[in-house]
């Protein structure tokens, strides 16, 4: 069985229950670069445990490379083994686990998905920033800043949902603000990036939209721009309170 599994957004405690037992009986795992290390920590002691995460203009030859190495691995290691390819956040949400069940399936492998907690929801929600509130937003869309052509030129069909929710934003904040306020958004929306959400070293940068490209901010990081960012400063104190008490 090969299982195709989320990591969850970093850290260990967020797993779900059945990735946990899995990983602490896995025999190969290979995982991708947003896997946490703490998550790592859970992987069997006497598991292969191998680093396969992209590169920049190597994308699709890592991923060829990524389909053998499932298919000798699970070939070699026989049908009782516990093969995990780990992803970070959910496997289906931009991670490309789809794909890579396909080709499993195509090349006769019984393939098992693990769901995992997305970044996209859980690490705004976690640090202050839900995706809807009532009266204030009534739906959101999770997209993606950067695709295999570099920049999302369909974009602009997104710019009306309250809240957008983009994955893989950094390297094109400036552009992507450009187009959101040429297709009809507010330079002085608020937006936010998340950056390391739900890790030790989580920053939040909270800006405006016509503001974005100059956020000081690296990947990896999640970007939310619509009105339920300014929830954040009245969220914040308390959890933080709660937390003290």
């Amino acid at each position: 069985m090969i299982y195709v599994m989320g990591a969850g957004p970093g850290r260990a405690d967020l797993l779900t229950v059945r990735a946990a037992r899995l990983l602490a009986k896995a025999d190969v795992v290979l995982y991708d670069r947003l896997v946490s290390s703490e998550v790592l920590e859970m992987v069997s002691p006497g598991a292969v445990v191998r680093a396969v995460g992209k590169e920049e203009g190597r994308q699709e030859e890592i991923q060829s490379e990524i389909h053998e190495l499932l298919d000798q691995y699970a070939r070699a290691y026989g049908p009782q083994a516990v093969i995990v390819r780990l992803k970070g956040g959910d496997p289906m949400i931009f991670g490309r686990g789809a794909e890579e069940w396909h080709e499993l399936a195509q090349r006769g492998h019984e393939v098992e998905l693990v769901p995992g907690i997305s970044s996209s929801i859980a690490v705004p929600s976690l640090a202050g920033i839900p995706p809807t509130f009532r009266g204030l937003a009534t739906g959101f869309a999770v997209v993606t800043g950067h695709t295999r052509e570099g920049f999302p030129e369909d974009l602009k069909r997104y710019a009306q949902v309250d809240t957008l929710i983009v994955l893989m934003g950094v390297k094109h904040r400036a552009r992507i603000a450009e187009t959101l306020i040429a297709a009809g958004r507010s330079a002085s929306e608020p937006a936010a990036f998340i950056e390391n959400g739900t890790t030790p070293r989580e920053r939040v940068v909270e800006t405006t939209l016509g503001e974005l490209g100059r956020a000081d901010v690296a990947s990896p990081a999640v970007l939310v721009i619509g009105a339920v960012v300014r929830l954040r400063e009245q969220l914040v104190p308390l959890v933080a309170a709660m937390a003290a008490a």
